[in-house]
């Protein structure tokens, strides 16, 4: 797609991808960091999963519109591979489901994802949403378990039982934050509202602790030193006997997530994606990304939207 866009391409259209390109990569690097530390894994892969798997996907897609990274949808099956895997076993399952989707997109099988029922996605969204909530429980109410088990019940009864050991000001800062998100579009649907809430948040917390003198109100620089290298190639070994099933999940979550995705951003800026070319695009993004140390990417709904609702039109913003 960025091929015909640059055809005409005006100083104007750039002034606008240029601004929205800003505010989506400011967005999208604390979501990365976000999405990574969900997962399991440190906050750089979260980054390089997002710079390159963001610029592979605007530079191949189908989409005029598409940002790709890590998307809160793959949190659950990252931590499940990692868990049964290791990290080693997810860039391998990541590989190879990047090569199912380059071929996914080759053979045209991009138009038949229209016809999986919408129910189907809808209670799948609607599960993951369950899921993920789960695994953030521990963190928003700032209750410092550690050991927790995999399973969905016996999680919730420690979980609960624990609720006597909730930090409040953490708790605050974590509601806080999700008010402000969710009051944010009534104001103004340029700045997103998980913007708005990292500032305010990050300047509340350091006023608290240094003013205060508020204790355990962890942040990113606690827990997780962040390298500014960039990251050393790996070489993963393909092992097609013991992540077939992992890769094809993998596959099939990335190609129905990014299809989704460009069909509602078709409908804001009037436009029709290139579903073929996407997939392929996509597929691309996921066998360059793991020999980096990235997860999965994806197309990111709320990531695309922030770069329509800021003027970007065309990959170049992206």
């Amino acid at each position: 797609m960025i091929v015909d866009s640059l055809r005409g391409y005006t100083k104007q259209a750039l002034t606008r991808d240029l601004m929205a390109g800003l505010i989506v990569g400011i967005v999208a690097l604390p979501m990365a960091i976000a999405f990574a530390i969900a997962s399991g894994v440190s906050p750089e892969v979260g980054l390089v999963t997002a710079v390159l798997g963001g610029l592979i996907v605007s530079a191949l897609g189908g989409s005029s519109v598409q940002i790709g990274g890590p998307t809160g949808a793959f949190i659950i099956i990252v931590l499940g591979i990692i868990g049964e895997y290791g990290q080693s076993g997810l860039l391998i399952a990541t590989l190879m489901a990047g090569i199912l989707l380059l071929l996914m997109g080759a053979l045209r099988l991009g138009s038949l994802i229209k016809f999986i029922p919408y129910p189907i996605i809808l209670g799948f969204t609607a599960g993951i949403a369950v899921t993920i909530f789960t695994t953030q429980v521990n963190d928003l109410f700032g209750l410092g378990l550690t050991g927790l088990p995999k399973e969905f019940v016996p999680k919730w009864g420690v979980l609960l039982s624990s609720l006597g050991l909730t930090h409040l000001p953490t708790l605050l800062i974590g509601l806080g934050s999700i008010l402000i998100i969710q009051l944010t579009p009534r104001l103004t649907k340029v700045i997103p509202g998980s913007l708005v809430a990292i500032v305010v948040m990050t300047i509340a917390c350091y006023l608290l602790k240094e003013y205060a003198g508020v204790t355990g109100l962890d942040t990113i620089g606690d827990r997780y030193t962040i390298s500014v290298r960039i990251p050393d190639l790996v070489a993963p070994e393909l092992s097609w006997a013991t992540l077939e099933r992992p890769a094809f999940t993998i596959a099939i979550l990335g190609a129905i997530e990014s299809l989704l995705s460009a069909s509602v951003a078709d409908g804001v800026i009037g436009e029709r994606h290139r579903s073929n070319t996407e997939l392929m695009a996509q597929g691309m993004a996921n066998i360059i990304v793991p020999f980096f140390g990235g997860i999965p990417v994806t197309g990111a709904i709320a990531r695309t939207m922030t770069n329509i609702n800021n003027g970007g039109r065309t990959p170049i913003a992206g």
